[in-house]
């Protein structure tokens, strides 16, 4: 299977992100890819998929930014200058086109921050603990005070995560209800309503594959 021919396979968008000058997109479960393997090892037959991604969204990759993903609420501003990987860092902005933010998933929400009016996006990986520590709002604090960018402009799509009844809680719910209260309008944030763990044939699931399974990689960023 070519990496190159097949990723409009693989590569998940939606609607609300469909915007001039924003470029965005899912790869969701590469089939044939083993993954009963480490990280690093699935990472890297994986890599091959998330490369024509970054090509197919009109990006070079020396221009791919990613993050180390601590299940934190820290979220780092990225220029050119960036390194090219974050450490302890869960979330990365930036308003500098040609730059694209990637986070790897595998239950865990990919949030995806636009602020279509000043030009800013942000990128986050919101598990449990990330989102307990209040990492959607945060960006929105964050984007106001680096790019002024206003809650009421924003918009704020959740992707595929794990829910209840494979999770104890609802992490996609948390979010809705943190960013609506962060001020941003509630017609502005938008669900997928995917879980990762019902659909272990499109997505990679952590809990249901007990940690034997892949990343899901979220893309976003200007052009």
């Amino acid at each position: 299977m070519n990496p190159v021919e097949s990723i409009g396979e693989f590569l998940e968008t939606w609607p609300a992100l469909d915007l001039p000058g924003v470029a965005h997109g899912l790869v969701r479960r590469v089939q044939g890819v083993p993954v009963a393997l480490d990280k690093t090892e699935v990472l890297a037959r994986l890599r091959p998929w998330h490369e024509a991604a970054v090509g197919r969204l009109g990006f070079s990759l020396d221009n791919v930014f990613t993050a180390e993903q601590t299940h934190g609420a820290e979220i780092a501003r990225i220029t050119a200058a960036s390194p090219r990987w974050t450490p302890v860092v869960d979330g990365l902005m930036t308003d500098e086109p040609g730059i694209l933010l990637g986070i790897h998933t595998a239950d865990c929400a990919p949030v995806f921050v636009v602020d279509p009016v000043r030009k800013a996006v942000a990128l986050l990986h919101s598990g449990r603990k990330s989102t307990e520590a209040g990492i959607t709002p945060r960006a929105v604090r964050l984007m106001a005070e680096a790019y002024g960018s206003r809650a009421a402009d924003l918009i704020v799509q959740i992707g595929p995560c794990i829910r209840p009844p494979l999770f104890e809680v609802d992490i996609a719910e948390m979010i809705r209800r943190d960013a609506v209260a962060a001020g941003v309008p509630a017609d502005r944030v938008l669900d997928c309503g995917t879980c990762t763990g019902a659909g272990v044939d499109r997505y990679y699931s952590y809990r249901v594959e007990k940690g034997k399974t892949g990343r899901l990689l979220a893309l976003l960023g200007l052009v």
